[in-house]
């Protein structure tokens, strides 16, 4: 299988909802069907099915993240530097509005455009991988093609 690349941030922050899983959501759906199960008659008990549907959720992520943790691959940004690569912390703004945001580029499980996490596999990303401080890129939208200037690449 093939390596996940990851930030240590995100590995922990997947870690630790899998110790939650494990600790606390699986002990209590199972307390939660047993209670269910003493109402009697489970065809018509909706408790009980629902709890069960909660169990089937739980489990399948407790698999799914025990398979990504397994094939992590942790890089630290902090030891990299020079052209923009996995990790970095871009500060770009739109060549048409002028507006600046900053991303980190980070890998596909712990993407998240809200929190500035922009995953490595994403157009942008794909268009930043190699630039430097100054240059510019032209990525393709869904919204048409995009214009955008790289202010400072950091890595954290």
């Amino acid at each position: 299988m093939e390596k996940i690349p990851m930030t240590g941030a995100g590995f922990t922050a997947l870690d630790e909802e899998l110790k939650v899983l494990k600790s606390v959501e699986r002990p209590a759906v199972i307390r939660a069907i047993a209670e269910a199960r003493e109402h009697g008659d489970l065809s018509e008990n909706a408790e009980y099915h629902a709890a069960r549907e909660r169990q089937s959720f739980i489990e399948g992520r407790i698999k799914e993240l025990e398979s990504v943790l397994s094939l992590a691959e942790v890089i630290d940004p902090s030891k990299l530097s020079g052209s923009i690569k996995f990790g970095a912390t871009v500060t770009l703004v739109d060549e048409d509005t002028d507006e600046e945001k900053t991303y980190q580029i980070v890998g596909e499980v712990e993407a998240d455009l809200e929190r500035g996490l922009l995953n490595v596999k994403s157009p942008l990303a794909r268009a930043l991988i190699g630039k430097d401080e100054g240059d510019s890129v032209e990525v393709k939208t869904p919204g048409g093609q995009r214009g955008y200037e790289v202010l400072s690449v950091r890595y954290v």
